[in-house]
């Protein structure tokens, strides 16, 4: 028996919903359907990320849509944890969407090992090439294949 093949979730890390609808909207307009999780916060995301039975860490791939600027914790904070020596979500693409193009910032970011940042307001044409980029990362993944008997 084939498993069947597992798509990519899309986890948004997002507290304002203005942003977050432009950006799925975006997403879709893009041709991506894969599945889109939204959280407004850090604690919240974190715990689906590591701890959730349908989360990334427990079962399966994922790419990150993270913004920096969250009610209750920094985004490089959970991008940190994220690209954490030793966590089971290292290999996780994160893309970076924030307010700040503080090339302190920027760097920071890059060096913590998110694979892409992109300031907002977002330039639909920077977006969609991000996404384009995204689309790559999605059907890249490596995703286990379960081994036949």
């Amino acid at each position: 028996m084939n498993a069947p093949h597992q798509s990519v979730g899309i986890v948004m890390i997002e507290d304002d919903e203005g942003h977050a609808r432009l950006i799925e909207k975006n997403i879709r307009r893009a041709g991506i359907l894969n599945d889109i999780k939204h959280f407004t916060d850090g604690t919240q995301a974190l715990h689906y990320l590591f701890e959730a039975a349908d989360g990334p860490a427990k079962s399966g791939p994922a790419l990150v849509l993270l913004d920096l600027n969250l009610p209750d914790m920094s985004g490089t904070d959970i991008l940190a944890q994220i690209k954490a020596e030793g966590s089971a979500l290292k290999r996780t693409p994160v893309v970076v969407l924030t307010t700040t193009d503080d090339k302190i910032e920027i760097q920071r970011c890059y060096d913590l090992g998110c694979n892409v940042y992109i300031t907002k307001p977002v330039n639909y044409e920077s977006f969609a090439q991000a996404i384009r980029q995204l689309g790559l990362f999605l059907s890249v993944i490596q995703v286990p294949e379960v081994e036949e008997h």
